[in-house]
């Protein structure tokens, strides 16, 4: 009896690991753990904000003019443009991307922004999010799109 359980256990541990090895090449062919996108971390855009040169970007977000965006996101954006002071105490704090729309970069790459919705008894929906090589993305549904803001 001991025996057969030793002959089971020789054979199940190879074949787990076989099988860990075989999932893990798939998902780094797959890409399942990820990268960062080399194409926009090596471009070299100015800093704040956003101009028009940008409008070749590849990220394949749409794009929106800075001036037909609400009068409060044109405020945010000179906010941003001037370092502060923000009327919020999360504005400026880390934007993680984990809905994966904007362009993949490094942790701390963008920082968030709140637009003020009149009205709304709390931050609202809308926010500017700012990569560090000074593009500025629009979204007026928390997250759900972007639009990449051009001057």
């Amino acid at each position: 009896m001991f025996q057969r359980a030793k002959q089971i256990r020789d054979g199940f541990i190879p074949a787990v690991f076989g099988l860990l090895v075989l999932i893990t090449l798939l998902c780094v062919l797959a890409g399942c753990f990820g990268s960062t996108s080399g194409s926009d971390a090596s471009s070299s855009h100015g800093t704040l904000p956003a101009t028009a040169s940008d409008s070749g970007r590849r990220d394949g977000l749409p794009t929106v003019r800075a001036g037909d965006l609400p009068r409060e996101a044109r405020a945010t954006m000179a906010l941003i443009a001037q370092g502060g002071p923000y009327p919020y105490g999360q504005d400026g704090a880390v934007f993680g991307n984990r809905e994966r729309i904007l362009p993949r970069e490094p942790s701390g790459y963008y920082r968030e922004y709140t637009v003020v919705t009149p009205g709304s008894k709390d931050r609202g929906a809308r926010r500017i999010i700012a990569g560090k090589d000074g593009t500025l993305y629009y979204t007026s549904d928390h997250y759900d799109s972007f639009r990449r803001i051009v001057q």
